[in-house]
C-alpha cells in the first residue's frame, strides 16, 4: 500500500479540510504531517461550521483513525478546546485520535517569545499567527525541544523549567509586551491532563504496520506550498516543510511509499499577512472576492488579501509536490463576475519569464494576463462536470492544459455535498 497526500498549492486557506473530509471515506487513517495550530481547516457539515487547528479533518468519519504526526507542533490548550468542541457536537474522538510521541510541544513561553519577537520587528513583521510555531520549531532543530512522549517521563517538570528559563532570557532581550505568563502557564499545565488521555504511538512504526496490513492512509498537509520554509516566498513563510517531501519526515514514510498527490488550489488566490503577491487586486474585484468568499483567516480572523489565480506559481508548486490530481475550490465565489483573469507569465528586468524568480520580495514583477468570460450563474444545481456552464468548463480546461495536471475535483460550495468529481479519484491500492 501507498500513502496518498493532500496539500495546498498556494499560501494556505485553499479549502483542504473539506476535501480531506470528502476523501476520507476511502481511507482507514488520516495523518497530519506538519504545522501546528496556525492551521485552520474549516468544514461545514450538516449546516454546522467546524474549524480544526490540530486534529486531522478525517475525525468526522466514524470509521477513521486520525494520527497527529511527529512533524506537527502541538499546543495542549488548543487541542483540548478542539476535543471539547467536537465532543459537544456529538463527534466521538475517543479511540479514534492518536498522537505521535515525537511531536513537539508548544509551551506558553514559545507563544510569549513569538509575540515579543514579532512586535520588535515593527514594519518588518512577517505576519506570524503568534501561536508559538516558529520558536517551537527553532527549539526542535536546536535540540532543546520537549516532545509529547516526555510528559509521561520522570524529570518532565525539570525539563520544562529549564526550557522556560531559556525562553525568559531571550524574551528579556526584546522590548516589553503584555503577556500574562502565570495565567497562560496555569491553563497549559491543566491541559496536560487531557493530553495524557490521548493514546500515544511511535507514528513511524504504526503507519508502517498499517500499510503492511493493507490499510489505506491519507496524509493531510497544513498551510500551503508557497509557505514552505525552503521553497516558499521566504522569509514570509511558515517554519515547516509544507510540500510532499514533508510527509516523509513528518510521518516517517519512505519516499517510494508516496502514491497520489492531490493538490488543492482556489480558483483565485488569497494570502494572509505580509509577503509578495504578484496578482493581488486592490480594486472592486478584490473586495468582491473577499466579501463573497468570506476571506477572513480561520485562525487569526484577519482579512485575506485577494487576487486572480497565479499560474506560474501554481506550476511551481505542482513541480515541487509531484501533483497527480488537481482540486479546484471556491469556483462558485466567481459566479456573478462577468470576466475572470489568470496570470500566465511575469515581466521583469525587461524580459518575459515563466519561472518564479529567486526572491519575489526583491523583484517587481508585472503579470501577463489571460482573460476568461464569466459564467454569471449559480452552480449549486451542478452535480457533474457536464452540468457546469460552458465558460466555467473552459476555465477548468485551460488550467489543465497550462498546468499539465488533470482537474479531478471541483468544489462548488462549502458543504460536503457541493463537490463535482471526475475520473481518476481513488485511494491507492
Amino acid at each position: 500500500m501507498q500513502v496518498d497526500v493532500l496539500l495546498g498549492l498556494q499560501w494556505g486557506d485553499e479549502g483542504k479540510g473539506k476535501i480531506v473530509d470528502v476523501l476520507a471515506s476511502r481511507y482507514q487513517i488520516v495523518a497530519r504531517f506538519q504545522g501546528g495550530p496556525n492551521a485552520g481547516h474549516t468544514l461545514v457539515i450538516g449546516g454546522k461550521k467546524f474549524v480544526l487547528h490540530t486534529i486531522p479533518s478525517g475525525i468526522f468519519r466514524e470509521h477513521l483513525i486520525n494520527l497527529i504526526g511527529n512533524g506537527v507542533v502541538l499546543d495542549p490548550v488548543t487541542l483540548e478546546k478542539e476535543i471539547t468542541q467536537l465532543t459537544t457536537a456529538g463527534i466521538s474522538v475517543q479511540n479514534r485520535l492518536l498522537l505521535s510521541r515525537k511531536a513537539h510541544l508548544i509551551l506558553p513561553t514559545h507563544r510569549y517569545l513569538d509575540a515579543a519577537s514579532e512586535a520588535a520587528k515593527g514594519s518588518s513583521k512577517i505576519g506570524s499567527t503568534l501561536k508559538g510555531i516558529g520558536p517551537t520549531y527553532m527549539d526542535k532543530t536546536g535540540r532543546n525541544g520537549i516532545r509529547t512522549g516526555d510528559i509521561h517521563l520522570a524529570g518532565f517538570d525539570q525539563r520544562y523549567q529549564t526550557l522556560k528559563k531559556k525562553h525568559l532570557h531571550l524574551i528579556s532581550l526584546f522590548p516589553e509586551i503584555e503577556f500574562n505568563l502565570a495565567e497562560e502557564e496555569e491553563r497549559w499545565m491543566a491541559s496536560l491532563d487531557a493530553l495524557r488521555q490521548i493514546p500515544q504511538v511511535d507514528g513511524e512504526y504504526y503507519l508502517h504496520d498499517a500499510l503492511q496490513s493493507g490499510k489505506r492512509v491519507l496524509a493531510e498537509g497544513a498551510q500551503g506550498s508557497l509557505l514552505d520554509i525552503d521553497f516558499g516566498t521566504y522569509p514570509f513563510v511558515t517554519s515547516s516543510n509544507t510540500i510532499t517531501a514533508g510527509v516523509c519526515t513528518g510521518l516517517g514514510i519512505a519516499p517510494q511509499r508516496i502514491g497520489e498527490v492531490y493538490g488543492v488550489t482556489k480558483a483565485y488566490c488569497t494570502r494572509v499577512g505580509s509577503g509578495p503577491f504578484p496578482t493581488e487586486l486592490h480594486d472592486e474585484a478584490g473586495d468582491y472576492l473577499r466579501k463573497v468568499g468570506h476571506e477572513f483567516g480561520s485562525t487569526t480572523g484577519r482579512p485575506r488579501r485577494c487576487g486572480w489565480v497565479d499560474l506560474p506559481l501554481l506550476k511551481y508548486s505542482i513541480m515541487l509536490n509531484g501533483v497527480t490530481q488537481l482540486v479546484v475550490t471556491k469556483i462558485d465565489v466567481m459566479n456573478a463576475m462577468s470576466e475572470i483573469q489568470a496570470a500566465t507569465a511575469y515581466r521583469y528586468e525587461g524580459k518575459r519569464h515563466t519561472n518564479v524568480p529567486y526572491d519575489l520580495n526583491l523583484v517587481s514583477v508585472e503579470p501577463e494576463w489571460h482573460a476568461f468570460a464569466g459564467w454569471e450563474q449559480e452552480l449549486a444545481s451542478c452535480t457533474k462536470f457536464e452540468d457546469l456552464p460552458q465558460p466555467c468548463r473552459s476555465f477548468i480546461h485551460y488550467l489543465e492544459e497550462f498546468l499539465h495536471v488533470p482537474v479531478t475535483m471541483v468544489s462548488t460550495g462549502p458543504e460536503r455535498e457541493s463537490l463535482i468529481e471526475r475520473e481518476r479519484v481513488s485511494a491507492s491500492a
